[in-house]
């Protein structure tokens, strides 16, 4: 079962709780204090293309990168409703190519968690190639508190008119594995619901090893808050957003 393929179609409808646009806020404040206002910025993971639309409304000039072509269709049509110059790539962000270099890579809603520790280096390793001399990498990820304390060994279900889930969730916490089975009940142009299934593997991380990934890849640790405020990471933290600076090639 491949990921965010029939789950693309809802992905929007179960991630309307998501606060892009404070979120987006915040991703500007933080790059206006590293002086950067205006550029090139990379979208990594960018999905239905949700935070590259709100940070192409704030004036950057944006390009997105996902591995999903579902969800790049998507991504595609909102761009087209919302006439914003965005250049879109379908590319695994494991080997993702850029024409140039960029001011700002960012990458939101957990998508490091996707990848495990040898490859996440190479991907940091990459977005360290592609940034300006001093460019900022902002991004996010879920921790072990997440995965134990909230998701755990637990079924989770959601109805909507449209779409409904059931979400079998299993976290291994010897090896630092959340996987969810996701069943889908997607209402078709019939009216009738058809019923899709897609398996998610997550690894979990912890803080220390992401500053040791960035060290590895060869950039600079910055600074790490709770989930896109000002207040610093604590025991409890479900997402932790890092920021980490270009530091030679």
């Amino acid at each position: 079962m491949e990921a965010y393929t029939s789950f693309a179609k809802v992905y929007d409808t179960f991630m309307d709780n998501v606060p892009y646009s404070a979120w987006a806020e915040y991703i500007r404040e933080h790059l206006e204090e590293e002086g950067i206002s205006d550029g090139i910025v990379l979208d990594l993971g960018c999905g239905t293309g949700s935070m590259t639309e709100e940070l192409a409304g704030m004036g950057y000039d944006m390009i997105g990168v996902d591995g999903a072509s579902d969800m790049l269709e998507i991504a595609i049509k909102k761009r087209e409703e919302s006439g914003h110059d965005i250049l879109y790539l379908l590319q695994d962000m494991r080997e993702f190519e850029l024409y140039g270099t960029v001011r700002t890579v960012v990458s939101v809603c957990d998508c490091v968690n996707y990848v495990d520790e040898e490859d996440l280096v190479q991907v940091f390793r990459l977005v360290n190639n592609y940034l300006d001399p001093g460019g900022i990498f902002l991004f996010d990820f879920n921790t072990e508190y997440k995965y134990r304390e909230l998701l755990g060994n637990q079924t989770i279900a959601e109805d909507r008119e449209e779409c409904s889930f059931i979400w079998d969730n299993y976290y291994d916490e010897a090896a630092a594995i959340n996987e969810y089975e996701l069943t889908l009940f997607i209402r078709e142009s019939d009216g009738r619901y058809r019923k899709y299934q897609e398996l998610h593997t997550q690894r979990a991380y912890t803080l220390e090893q992401i500053r040791h990934i960035i060290a590895d890849s060869g950039m600079e640790f910055v600074s790490a808050c709770d989930a896109y405020t000002n207040e610093k990471p604590h025991a409890q933290s479900e997402r932790i957003s890092v920021i980490a600076r270009e530091q030679g090639k």
